[in-house]
């Protein structure tokens, strides 16, 4: 008996599928920095082949897995646009929609990572293609779904997302939230030593809030991230840089894996303060792994993964997050990290993705 595929509370075995993942060319999978689709898509794929399955990734040829790599470009968009080896990203995006849409036949499930200007398209297996969509609704993504036909299966990363889906695709979606491999982050039960902020030094994100709170709260806070754009690098210069002494605002630019676990597990809190819609905000559940609670706005997605109370607190104005600092920095962090694992472990993202294969393969 192959036991890779044994379920180790003797439920009937599971028939080891044939699944196609198509990753966001933006960065490699897994990303070297930041790029939180291609995290989800690293985790699901290598979870899925640790379960038998056969997984075939379509990604830049500079990402690492152990599923079946089938490079579309050589290295991430990203990186080919800095050195002026690319110009346009949808083109290479294309490409790989198109070449896994030609393979379909050798897969029972394709599951593309690419946004909704993709799930117009179709394998012509009915039922093996699902969509998971990783950022907020646009109007164009909203005129896309009005127009194309509503069999196509979505799944949506938080009920806020949703949301904004059209009536008529409300029976072929559900939502998955996204998850973290736990162990991957180092808890840390120590009270931390500082407020921190990370993610895109831009205004959406709002750096500046993150610093008018920890002035008022009279606490050191720390800003890992950089702009990622001209409007952020203008952001950053105007309304972020002047603030930073290197003693009470300190910032310390983009960072990897290791530098990110090892500044979320010495923070006190989590400073979340986005002013527009985030379908979900993978930074939280990484702080609250962490044991680091998470202080943000009630907003978009934000009341969905903070338990309030549990792993953080949220509100509806500066003030009030202010007033919640200490409350925020005295919750137990090791309940946090434990509330958080329940709801946020990879191993359950996965567990809800292919349930959801599972019902598409039954329609075919």
């Amino acid at each position: 008996m192959d036991k890779k595929n044994q379920k180790t509370n003797n439920e009937p075995l599971v028939k080891p599928l044939r699944i196609a993942q198509i990753a966001p060319l933006w960065m490699s999978v897994p990303p070297k920095n930041y790029g939180g689709s291609e995290l989800i898509v690293s985790l699901l794929s290598e979870e899925l082949v640790l379960s038998g399955h056969d997984v075939t990734l379509f990604a830049s040829g500079d990402s690492i897995t152990n599923a079946n790599l089938h490079p579309i470009v050589n290295q991430c968009v990203t990186d080919a646009m800095s050195q002026g080896h690319a110009y346009e990203y949808q083109h290479y995006a294309n490409m790989a929609m198109a070449t896994a849409i030609m393979q379909s036949d050798e897969f029972d499930i394709v599951h593309a990572h690419l946004g909704c200007s993709y799930v117009p398209f179709y394998s012509h297996k009915k039922g093996n293609m699902l969509h998971t969509i990783h950022i907020p609704l646009s109007i164009d993504d909203q005129w896309v779904l009005d127009h194309c036909n509503s069999d196509a299966s979505l799944a949506m990363i938080s009920k806020f997302q949703a949301a904004a889906i059209p009536n008529s695709f409300i029976g072929n979606s559900r939502v998955v939230h996204h998850g973290i491999d736990f162990e991957c982050y180092e808890f840390s039960e120590q009270e931390g030593e500082y407020l921190l902020f990370l993610g895109r030094m831009g205004p959406q994100k709002s750096p500046l809030h993150a610093i008018e709170i920890a002035k008022a709260a009279g606490i050191p806070l720390v800003l890992a991230g950089e702009p990622q754009n001209a409007v952020e690098k203008q952001y950053f210069e105007n309304k972020i840089k002047p603030h930073i002494d290197k003693k009470n605002i300190t910032h310390v630019g983009p960072v990897n894996h290791k530098q990110k676990n090892l500044l979320l597990k010495k923070a006190a809190v989590l400073l979340f303060p986005i002013q527009r819609p985030e379908a979900f905000g993978l930074v939280m559940i990484e702080a609250m792994a962490c044991g680091t609670p998470v202080l943000g706005w009630d907003r978009a997605s934000v009341v969905e993964i903070v338990d309030q109370g549990k792993t953080g607190f949220y509100s509806d104005s500066l003030e009030k997050l202010v007033a919640l600092v200490p409350s925020t920095i005295t919750l137990n962090r090791l309940n946090v990290r434990q509330t958080a694992m329940k709801r946020f472990s990879h191993k359950r993202m996965v567990a809800d993705y292919f349930d959801i294969y599972q019902s598409l393969i039954q329609l075919q």
